[in-house]
């Protein structure tokens, strides 16, 4: 059997990402075949992976990334936030942004096919961070924004991701907005995109709060309408207080630069749409110590 040398490690390493203990394994395993060893590593890996796929992950980091006029967010999970915060996941969810920036993958099952920076694909690369840091990862979403129009990008604590196009106004209003709604999640953009069943609803919901109020029928329709027309602005990108300056709303704000419009935005949240497996910890302890 030939001597594994720390050169062939490091080598090994360098080309998988994969540990230390893992790539001297590989090339023992394919007696200091470089290539071999490399294959192996994969094999391995994505047998690994293949037994961790069922395991729930609903951790993980949104990863962004922009050039000119387009723009990325990805969402990656792994199970837990520890694993979230580990340099090699950071790493591995910095690669696909940008690779998903960089090529034509408008979904995620083609950005999975997609070959990283490095030479492996997106999938792949997954494959081998699932053997280094031993849980189960998922490339899960993708939002991609494309447009002669400004595009806004932010990423609040690697948990929150928004791309907002907006036609009119600058970078830094574009950025100011993604940051409102990173912040206060408007399901829309305008009064003009809320649906009709919605306001229909609240109509109705007004109506049976003041119906007894005893006050004549004109001035039952003003408070109708006032209890609606809140309800709609508390919903709605352009109704709502601006977190930037709270002494205007964002419709207020993109008046005053110069009537910009925001036209489109997507914001993704780690986790958000997964069911969480809920662990009762005091009877894993007793399984784990013999006694349930």
């Amino acid at each position: 059997m030939a001597e594994i040398t720390a050169s062939q490690v490091k080598e090994l390493r360098e080309r998988t990402g994969a540990g230390m203990m893992e790539c001297k394994k590989a090339l023992t395993e394919n007696d200091g075949n470089i290539e071999a060893a490399a294959d192996w590593l994969r094999k391995t890996g994505l047998a690994k992976a293949d037994k961790k796929s069922s395991r729930v992950a609903a951790e993980g980091r949104i990863a962004m990334a922009q050039q000119a006029h387009k723009a990325v967010l990805v969402e990656i999970n792994s199970e837990t936030d520890f694993v979230a915060k580990d340099e090699n996941f950071v790493k591995f969810t910095d690669e696909v942004a940008q690779t998903a920036l960089n090529g034509d993958a408008q979904d995620v099952e083609a950005l999975k096919s997609t070959k990283t920076s490095y030479g492996p694909t997106v999938d792949e690369a997954r494959q081998w961070l699932v053997a280094k840091v031993g849980e189960n990862v998922q490339v899960r979403r993708m939002a991609k924004l494309e447009s002669e129009n400004t595009i806004g990008a932010y990423v609040h604590g690697g948990r929150i991701g928004v791309l907002v196009e907006v036609k009119g106004g600058n970078a830094e209003l574009a950025r100011g907005l993604a940051m409102h709604i990173a912040a206060m999640n408007p399901p829309y953009i305008s009064p003009a995109h809320v649906p009709a069943d919605f306001v229909a609803r609240e109509k109705e919901i007004a109506m049976a709060q003041v119906k007894d109020s005893g006050k004549p029928v004109e001035i039952l329709e003003k408070m109708i309408s006032g209890k609606v027309a809140k309800t709609v602005s508390e919903i709605t990108l352009t109704g709502q207080p601006y977190v930037l300056d709270t002494n205007q709303t964002v419709e207020a704000a993109l008046k005053a630069a110069g009537g910009a419009q925001v036209l489109n935005f997507v914001r993704l949240a780690v986790g958000e749409g997964i069911e969480k497996q809920a662990d009762d910890f005091a009877a894993e302890v007793m399984k784990q110590a013999g006694l349930a």
